[in-house]
């Protein structure tokens, strides 16, 4: 029995009259996205057709996942909106505090203990606010979600960028930052600029090595990091029926990694094959009720170009496994081209590590195709060269591989089975194997492999590839090994070859489990006391930010970071993930992995008011005791990333005024929207080179702040000379009010009371 079954119902019921309302008023067939995202605006039946790309549409989520790392300030935040119960169903997911150490059980004992304040404190909010919690071992956030509460043609918001991998069921399915997801909890409309729509035709079959996985590695590449920035995906053709649920989730998962505001895919067979296997037949019945509402319209894919901004065809039967990395998901490199490139580069042939699992790649599909070659590994006596980690996705996954033996497989390989969480793939990875800084090389089937990203290390040479992939490269303890072509040698001495790696779609048995690990809040939760210690070190009520007002002068520059600097740069994860709840202490990390352009050097910018340099944090600091603003500058795709609103808040919290970029990513620039703040591009990009170390800036029209209406700027720098530029920014008045009223929270809070 499906959770919430009444309210899919519900939109099930709605959707194919306003799709049809829709199609009349665009006046041609719909895409799948566009199916769904007219079926849940805010008024109601479409009245509009939107502009893609320019228009501000409202929006009404059908429901709300939260993980634990970002669940703490989005509650924190609704705890001041006045509420009593969230007006949508929303989750709590604990997965992101657990460390990976010394496997699942130990692991899992320690978390408990030492982030107890924190998961007591998300239990009884949840449980005051009608909130559904799912307790620390319950599984990682994405898959749990897939296989309880996502649904085809449904439109949900998540606190975490990786959300969008409900698409794999049909749903459009976005990241966003906790505010946007309080405005929902609070009962209002959720905004959204209608996005652009890139269609990716699929034909063929997956055969061989090739998996899943390998059409994402294979899109990052010709899209890059920002190629999907302000569009939807939606995948289609031939090729997309011939993939598994679970294979579809994974691709769209990894469309974070591309920028993309979600990905999707239509209702077919292998939607109803998994909803039925996850004990959701009601939802499948239903969606065939309306089955040709929940796919996009036939024309649409018979002629791609004259419907979505922009149209990739990929041949699955041509389709070549891949391993994208290092430091950046997008440099996609086919398997057996690695190790010439790898000599090239520098990069360490030697592999110290395989890890399976994460939101991406942990069903039991995944755990299949992987211990298939892990198998081989111990039939044919072959000693892996690396170690391995498994993360299972969820403890339904984790119980029933158990139960069907897949895990023992690994464990005779001496693999650690690690927590149902997400572990290394969010810097949760106490490895012992390596100290300091040590160049280092390690597979895993994540989605992003960002320097520091698994375990802190800059040094560490992150791979990304399906398991299958990840667990014959780790076997061979080779960057440079082609499980295709190449052969190893046994114990024995003996030259074996890898067969064809062997995956199960869905568990012959069924799926099993004890105790899936979720809580259901009490009906009445208003006896119910939510309380924070005020000497806390992990959590800290909040106090509402002031505005900047329409006067800013006198400005200085607090950091111009050079290249990359995405959401792990203004707000490392790992250690720092104790201090999510603790506005004022998670900011000490504020910037520290951003390269200031000027030294070329990482947490270490000058102080004007001493002529000093010290670290990030402690310079803003300095500024904000003086009451001086302060502005951060920065490169293209700033922001990249986690939908963590922290990497807004921080900033803000630390008196930074503004934020001024040559792009940024969708999720980082609404959540300083939503702080209140300034994020802003320059009009000319060169402009960027200007900016001087000790340069004082002055808003020379920030009283005009008005939709469609550039800002102008003045840096002066230290030998009295200027220069004034053009700023550019994307506010529509609704976004200007909650810079004026301090933050959109401010502006529910003071709508609330009246």
């Amino acid at each position: 029995m499906a959770f919430d079954i009444d309210m899919i119902k519900k939109v099930y019921k709605t959707m194919p009259e306003r799709v049809d309302k829709a199609r009349e008023i665009v006046g041609k067939p719909l895409t799948l996205s566009e199916k769904i995202l007219y079926a849940h605006l805010w008024d109601g039946e479409p009245t509009t057709a939107f502009k893609r790309g320019k228009d501000y549409v409202d929006f009404a989520p059908d429901r709300i996942a939260c993980q634990d790392a970002t669940a703490q300030m989005a509650l924190l935040q609704f705890m001041q909106a006045g509420k009593p119960k969230v007006a949508v169903p929303t989750t709590v997911h604990c997965d992101h505090l657990i460390q990976a150490k010394q496997g699942a059980v130990p692991d899992l004992k320690r978390a408990n203990e030492t982030s107890s304040e924190v998961f007591d404190f998300l239990a009884s909010v949840s449980n005051k606010y009608g909130i559904g919690f799912w307790k620390p071992g319950a599984g990682i956030i994405h898959q749990v979600v897939l296989e309880n509460y996502a649904f085809p043609g449904g439109m949900m918001i998540g606190t975490d960028s990786h959300t969008v991998n409900a698409g794999g069921l049909g749903m459009v399915a976005i990241g966003v930052g906790g505010a946007d997801a309080v405005d929902v909890m609070a009962g209002m409309a959720w905004e959204l600029k209608f996005p652009k729509l890139i269609g990716v035709r699929l034909t063929g079959s997956l055969s061989g090595w090739t998996a899943s996985k390998d059409v994402i590695l294979k899109v990052a590449g010709i899209l890059t990091v920002k190629g999907g920035t302000g569009a939807i995906v939606e995948y289609f053709g031939p090729g997309a029926k011939n993939l598994s649920c679970t294979g579809k989730g994974t691709i769209c998962n990894m469309g974070a990694e591309i920028g993309a505001t979600t990905s999707t895919f239509g209702y077919d067979d292998s939607m109803e094959r998994f909803l039925r296997a996850t004990d959701r037949s009601d939802i499948a019945d239903e969606a065939n009720k309306i089955r040709e509402y929940l796919t996009g319209d036939a024309e649409v894919y018979e002629n791609p170009e004259q419907y979505f901004d922009e149209v990739i065809e990929i041949n699955l039967d041509t389709l070549r496994p891949h391993l994208n990395g290092p430091f950046t998901p997008d440099l996609a490199t086919p398997v057996g081209e690695l190790g010439k490139l790898a000599r090239e580069k520098g990069w360490p042939i030697k592999v110290d590590w395989g890890l399976i699992g994460s939101c991406t790649n942990s069903s039991y599909e995944d755990l299949t195709r992987a211990a298939s070659i892990a198998k081989q590994a111990v039939d044919k006596k072959i000693k892996p060269k690396s170690d391995f980690g498994i993360n299972p996705g969820s403890e339904q996954i984790r119980f029933t591989a158990e139960r069907d033996g897949i895990l023992k497989v690994f464990e005779d390989l001496n693999a650690t089975i690690f927590t149902n969480a997400c572990g290394p793939c969010i810097g949760q990875w106490d490895r012992s194997d390596l100290k300091g800084e040590e160049k280092n090389t390690i597979v895993h089937s994540f989605n992003r492999n960002f320097s520091k990203r698994a375990d802190g290390n800059p040094n560490t040479h992150a791979f990304v590839g399906s398991p299958e992939m990840v667990a014959a490269i780790a076997i061979s303890g080779r960057l440079d090994f082609d499980p295709m072509n190449d052969t190893l040698i046994n114990e024995d001495g003996q030259e074996v070859k890898l067969d064809i790696p062997q995956g199960i779609e869905l568990p012959p048995r069924g799926f099993d489990v004890e105790d899936a690990g979720y809580v259901e809040p009490v009906k009445d939760g208003s006896h119910i006391d939510v309380s924070v210690s005020p000497t806390s070190e992990r959590l800290q009520l909040l106090t509402p930010f002031k505005p900047l007002g329409d006067t800013i002068k006198g400005a200085k520059l607090l950091i111009k970071a050079f290249g990359k600097c995405t959401t792990d740069h203004i707000s490392m994860a790992g250690p720092w993930l104790r201090y999510r709840g603790h506005l004022d202490n998670i900011s000490n990390n504020m910037l520290i992995g951003a390269v200031n352009a000027f030294g070329k050097k990482t947490n270490f910018v000058k102080n004007q008011l001493t002529g000093e340099y010290g670290g990030v944090p402690d310079v803003a600091r300095a500024y904000k005791a003086k009451g001086i603003p302060t502005l951060v500058v920065g490169d293209h795709n700033y922001g990249e990333g986690s939908s963590r609103e922290h990497a807004a808040m921080e900033p803000r919290h630390l008196g930074v005024a503004a934020v001024l970029v040559k792009s940024f990513a969708r999720i980082h620039e609404t959540n300083l929207k939503k702080q209140g703040m300034l994020g802003l591009t320059f009009n000319t990009e060169s402009d960027y080179d200007l900016i001087q170390e000790d340069d004082t800036i002055n808003f020379l029209d920030l009283d005009q702040f008005a939709p469609d209406k550039p800002l102008t700027i003045e840096f002066v720098h230290a030998d009295g000379s200027k220069n004034v530029i053009i700023a550019n920014h994307t506010y529509n008045q609704a976004q200007i009010d909650w810079y004026n009223e301090g933050s959109a929270l401010n502006l529910i809070k003071r709508q609330n009371a009246s």
